[in-house]
Order: structure tokens, then C-alpha cells, then sequence
């Protein structure tokens, strides 16, 4: 069971000052938030990508590539690479040369892209958007597959019996898919063998156990090991050394990001009582003292099959001591609770799993 991180490195309004800090600022404060959680045990950290004022990094490989040489057992990772408005042959030269500058620890995250602002500063048409999607993932996977490359395809220039460098140190360079549950993109990956991450931030989390089992019967079908493959979660979080405090700190900065959100896309109000019903045991909220989000995750691997869990935190802008905190807590308090007793319960469940 792998424990870890995510950030969209967010740049909004303080919620209580009205205060926005800089993008370099809070580029800065995130590669702090990578070592902590390298130092304090952590699997893996996330970074996403985004074109918009309000969220700082459009390029998270540079990013990472800035923290790897700092840290020494983390993996590191997109969360996710907008690849659908990317070049694929860019995306695998930035995450080869970050493999290098972490001796084997990066990784891609593709995915299609909930925020389409990169679509037309790139040039490409939104009508395209699932085209888009399978033509470059087509191509990346073609990349790491082979060092001379020829592809053909709709919506770039053909390559042929071209070198692609440099080569990743791990071979092949992980790629996982990252998915916001369509099923689609979930028997995608499956047929793909690829490894699947879920944006797990509303409803109840079990409610995706039947998108695990479609995804674990599609690379089955697909002739996969199926045993070797890893389901993740991307789940909004905080944590605090109790779970008022965790809510109380929490909450205007969850309230503040998801109302904008909302009046973008048309949602509806999201108040106190949202948010307290998805901080409960069923809820997709992982906020709350350091056995209070352990037990939820742990519910989560043996409910949903989760192998990977990754914190997103912080939602919104929060004070970088506040976030500290929490990774050091995950790091130091959640990550071995959820880790003795799923090593338990898997072994409990020899054969059945």
C-alpha cells in the first residue's frame, strides 16, 4: 500500500485576508512539501498540471526535475500530465530526463484534463477532446515501447524511424491513466495494462468498487496480469492532531476553491454541511486526526481495492505551516498505521485478493 500526495499548486485567495501569494512563491513552498515528504517516508508526490491563474504549475516535470536531486526514495509524479494538448514526444523527454535526475523515480500520470484552458492556448480544438486523448497516449506508449520511432497519426506531423532522448533510466517509464471514474477511460486502461488512478473527491468511495472490478475484467480480457496491476486514489484531505482542528482549518479554503469551481461549471453551493457529510466514515473527505484518516483509508484498500493513495492537500490556499504539518503527520502517524494493517489483512487474505 502506497501512501502519498498531490497538489495543484494553488494560487486563490487567502480565504481569511484576501491575500494571494505569487506563483513563485508557491512553486517554491511546494518543492519544500516534496522534500518533507521524501524525509518523512512518503511514497510518492504529485504535481498537476493547470493554465490558469490561479493554480501555479503548467509544467510539473520542471518542478519535480528542481526537487529530485533534494530527495532520495520518492516517486514523482505528473497529477496529472494534460496530455491530450501535450506532445507526447516533449511529455517523454521531460519525464526520462527527471528519471535521470532521480535515478528511476518518475512517472507520468496522463489523462484527458478536467480544465480545458489548454486547449486553445495550445491550438487544439475542444471537439477533438477524446480523439485527442488516444492518438498521443497511442504515441507516448509507442515511445517508451521502442527508441526509434515511426507513427502516423491524425493531429501531429508523422515521425519516421526517428530516435527519441534521452532513454529513462527505469524501463519501461511508468505511465498511469488517470481517470475522474468514466468508465471508458477505465477499460482503457485496463486493455492498456497500464496502472489506474481515480479522482476520488465526491459521493461515497465505495461506490467505485464496480469501476475496479470493469477495469480489473478488461485486463484480464486483455490478457493482463491483473496481480500486478495498481489502482490509485487522488482524494481531497488535511490533516491535524485532531479532527475539529483538521475540519475547522480545512474547510473556508475546500469551501472558497469548490464555490468557484461550482459557479464555473454550474454545481451547486458547497457549505458546512457538505463538507461535514464527506469528512464522515462513507465520505470522500479524508480530513480528521491521524487514526480518523487511517481508518478511511484502510477502509478504502479493502473495500475498493485501492493500492495507492494519494492526499490532495491543500485544496484551495492554505498556510504553508498548516500543510507541513499535515505531510509530516501522513508521513509519521497515517502511512505506518494503514501499512501494518493492511500487510494483515492481506495476509489474512492469501489467495482471495
Amino acid at each position: 500500500m502506497e501512501i502519498g500526495v498531490s497538489t495543484f499548486v494553488e494560487t486563490t485567495p487567502d480565504p481569511v485576508t484576501g491575500e494571494v501569494i505569487s506563483h513563485a512563491q508557491r512553486i517554491r513552498e511546494v518543492v519544500e512539501e516534496i522534500v518533507l515528504a521524501d524525509k518523512v517516508g512518503l511514497d510518492v508526490f504529485g504535481v498537476g498540471e493547470h493554465h490558469r491563474e490561479d493554480y501555479a504549475a503548467s509544467s510539473p516535470g520542471v518542478i519535480l526535475a528542481a526537487v529530485a536531486p533534494q530527495t532520495s526514495r520518492i516517486r514523482l509524479t505528473s497529477a496529472v500530465t494534460v496530455l491530450s494538448s501535450a506532445d507526447p514526444v516533449r511529455v517523454f523527454q521531460d519525464f526520462a530526463t527527471l528519471d535521470a535526475l532521480s535515478n528511476g523515480r518518475a512517472e507520468i500520470m496522463a489523462g484527458r484534463g478536467s480544465f480545458i484552458e489548454s486547449f486553445p492556448l495550445f491550438g487544439y480544438n475542444l471537439d477533438d477532446y477524446d480523439e485527442l486523448f488516444e492518438e498521443k497516449l497511442e504515441l507516448l506508449l509507442k515511445i517508451r515501447e521502442t527508441e526509434k520511432v515511426t507513427w502516423r497519426g491524425g493531429h501531429r506531423p508523422a515521425i519516421q524511424n526517428l530516435g527519441v532522448y534521452p532513454r529513462p533510466v527505469q524501463d519501461p517509464l511508468p505511465v498511469w491513466i488517470g481517470s475522474g471514474g468514466n468508465s471508458e477511460s477505465v477499460v482503457r486502461a485496463g486493455l492498456l495494462g497500464l496502472p489506474l488512478v481515480l479522482a476520488i473527491i465526491g459521493g461515497r468511495p465505495t461506490q467505485f468498487e464496480p469501476l475496479v472490478r470493469l477495469y480489473k475484467r478488461a485486463a484480464a480480457k486483455a490478457g493482463h496480469d491483473v496481480s500486478k496491476l495498481s489502482v490509485g486514489s487522488h482524494s481531497h484531505g488535511f490533516i491535524a492532531e485532531d479532527s475539529q482542528s483538521a475540519a475547522d482549518k480545512f474547510f473556508p479554503s475546500t469551501q472558497q476553491a469548490m464555490n468557484k469551481l461550482g459557479r464555473e461549471r454550474g454545481w451547486g453551493l458547497y457549505d458546512r454541511s457538505s463538507f461535514d457529510f464527506a469528512r464522515s466514515f462513507e465520505g470522500a473527505l479524508y480530513v480528521g486526526d491521524p487514526k480518523t484518516v487511517a481508518d478511511k483509508i484502510i477502509h478504502l484498500r479493502k473495500n475498493v481495492g485501492i493500492t495507492r493513495f494519494m492526499l490532495h492537500v491543500p485544496v484551495g490556499t492554505m498556510p504553508h505551516g498548516d500543510v507541513m504539518k499535515a505531510i509530516e503527520l501522513l508521513g509519521t502517524e497515517v502511512a505506518p498505521m494503514v501499512r501494518e494493517e493492511v500487510t494483515k489483512w492481506e495476509e489474512s487474505n492469501k489467495g482471495m485478493l
